[in-house]
């Protein structure tokens, strides 16, 4: 992985980790240390939202002094842990990460790394030089059977890959959930679309060419239907408010109060309480007063609600990404790998190889082997693999164990900001170049 950190032997008392931000990512990533307490133990948390950091606090049996409102304030005193987690908002990525590497933690960063190549080149020369160990949250690397499919491509049984396709289906109510109304909605607070949700995509693709360098991409894209022209007539502009909400599939009323009325309170309800736990009181007064209760058509969203990106790597490979938000599914990506022997399909549970000389096809699925108790997010068992991973490389002091380091990790963050160049540019962006000097570049039209 090209990582290094200070010699020693395998630790033998559980991996002390300090997480600094408690939101949903910090709080799924710590259960690890409730479910194998030998391995792993959270000693300190640092968040500016008092009900998120003493309910993480209460979790972890932390002591007051190791619980601050500022990441700033653990930074100060003398390093107390092994590893922090940085689960902060996306644009509070660079800063905290540079910090704790120099001050010689081992790292596991919520992706996307930063919302800047400058930023994410900051942070990874940071952890080199500090000799500590980046593990960034792809989580879909460290999936048990989408780790498959690299394993069958490496071992040739679909030949020279040629092409790979490769969709993202978000699910209508997540986009308008999370990149409408909440945290992703506005590039200028979050990041750009591709990023923030598609990082994880572009770095599998990047992962399956196989060390070849893409050399050029396109991307199209744009906002979609969530506009104020598409206003419903008669519609207010909240959904509490509303008198033709039953007939939206985007109203909030659908979204929150009525999973809340059945008893569901994890996400996407336990996100728009960030003060307290949910209920139907509470929830009802955030969609009240909240970013979440507003029509879909009244916000403040600019980022894509579908984008393609094209791409050719060297030796001729070339790739097909989609990301689209209106898909009944959620997350769960298909893919199709075609190669010279034969072509391998992804449905998003299992991988089915057709082998072009004996025209058979093969069925392969991976067991995920995790405890029931972890948090399983919209990821299946992957982030419990990544948690475990990042906790074994620390303990044991290899970095190998990281499937999401530093400098691949930072190749395809690279790809993904030089794809959103090309987008907004509207031409093909040859990677690696100063593209604006390139006169013998194509332009789109």
């Amino acid at each position: 992985m090209g990582q290094s950190s200070s010699a020693g032997a395998r630790m033998t008392s559980p991996v002390s980790v300090s997480i600094v931000g408690a939101g949903s990512r910090g709080e799924i990533y710590s259960q690890f240390a409730s479910i194998h307490p030998k391995r792993m133990k959270v000693v300190a948390v640092a968040d500016p939202r008092k009900f998120a950091r003493t309910k993480l606090q209460r979790q972890h049996n932390i002591s007051d002094e190791n619980t601050f409102d500022d990441w700033n304030s653990l930074l100060e005193r003398e390093k107390f842990a092994d590893a922090v987690l940085i689960c902060t908002p996306d644009r509070l990525h660079k800063e905290p990460a540079v910090a704790f590497a120099k001050k010689g933690y081992h790292i596991l960063l919520e992706k996307p790394m930063a919302t800047t190549a400058e930023d994410c080149t900051a942070i990874v020369e940071a952890c080199l030089q500090s000799g500590v160990m980046l593990s960034v949250g792809h989580v879909l690397r460290y999936d048990p059977v989408i780790s498959k499919i690299k394993v069958l491509i490496d071992s040739g049984v679909i030949g020279d890959v040629i092409h790979i396709q490769h969709i993202e289906p978000v699910g209508f109510y997540h986009f308008a959930h999370s990149f409408v109304r909440g945290n992703w909605r506005n590039e200028a607070e979050s990041s750009f679309a591709l990023l923030a949700k598609s990082c994880h995509d572009i770095d599998l693709i990047h992962h399956w060419a196989g060390g070849r360098r893409c050399v050029k991409v396109s991307s199209f894209g744009s906002v979609s239907h969530f506009k104020k022209e598409n206003k419903p007539i008669g519609a207010a502009d909240r959904c509490l408010d509303c008198a033709i909400e039953r007939g939206c599939p985007y109203s909030a009323c659908k979204i929150y109060l009525d999973r809340v009325k059945l008893g569901h309170t994890g996400w996407p309800v336990s996100v728009i309480c960030p003060s307290s736990c949910p209920d139907i009181e509470s929830v009802t007064e955030a969609l009240r007063i909240g970013p979440y209760g507003r029509c879909v058509y009244e916000c403040d969203n600019d980022v894509c609600s579908n984008q393609v990106v094209n791409m050719e790597f060297e030796g001729g490979l070339t790739a097909a990404f989609s990301m689209v938000a209106f898909t009944e599914t959620m997350c769960q990506r298909k893919t199709t790998i075609y190669g010279s022997k034969g072509e391998l399909s992804y449905d998003g549970s299992q991988i089915h190889v057709f082998d072009f000389l004996t025209q058979r096809s093969t069925k392969h699925t991976a067991q995920s082997n995790i405890s029931g108790q972890f948090g399983m997010s919209g990821h299946g068992g992957a982030d419990y693999h990544l948690i475990d991973a990042f906790i074994s490389a620390v303990a044991n002091n290899d970095p190998s164990l990281i499937r999401s380091g530093p400098q691949d990790t930072l190749l395809s963050h690279l790809l993904v900001f030089e794809a959103e160049r090309s987008r907004l540019e509207n031409r093909v962006v040859y990677c690696g170049n100063d593209s604006k000097s390139q006169g013998s570049e194509s332009h789109l039209t």
